[in-house]
């Protein structure tokens, strides 16, 4: 008879080790996720990770690459004359960062600091009697550094009910 190398008490220490040791080994290869913001329209909302972001700011070019050609875009359904609610996690506005909306790569937002913006009835298909409406839209909201460079951005689109 052989005696085995590890008792059944050292054989669990060892599987529970090994266990914890993998579990560290794939948190630390994950990318952290980004704060989520949020589109509320009526009883409905869309969440997202911002599309665009790095450690530092965002180069023009590629803000603008974020702004038009945002793939996996989540889309939320507007009628005109509903509230629209755009809505950030506090991390967004630590640090003196601020957010804006952009609307089809115009702001219709000054920064902000608050987590949350409200407009009611606002009709953000409106086209001041310059043709028919477009059935949808691109909603972004862009994090800027207290010196007004953009930090990241999050992707919407928002269709005409």
């Amino acid at each position: 008879m052989t005696a085995p190398l590890f008792s059944g008490r050292g054989r669990r220490s060892v599987a529970a080790l090994g266990a914890v040791s993998a579990g560290l080994l794939l948190l630390s290869a994950c990318d952290k996720p980004t704060p989520l913001a949020t589109v509320t329209v009526g009883t409905s909302s869309v969440s997202t990770e911002a599309t665009c972001s790095d450690d530092k700011e965002l180069s023009l070019d590629k803000v603008q690459e974020c702004l038009t050609n945002a793939k996996g875009a989540k889309t939320i359904a507007y009628g005109r004359g509903d509230t629209l609610r755009l809505g950030v996690e506090p991390e967004v506005v630590a640090d003196g960062k601020r957010w804006q909306a952009v609307l089809d790569g115009q702001p219709i937002t000054e920064p902000s600091s608050n987590t949350y913006r409200s407009f009611p009835g606002a009709d953000i298909f409106a086209t001041g009697g310059q043709g028919e409406a477009p059935s949808s839209k691109k909603l972004n909201i862009v994090q800027v550094g207290e010196d007004g460079k953009p930090l990241a951005v999050w992707a919407y689109n928002v269709k005409l009910k």
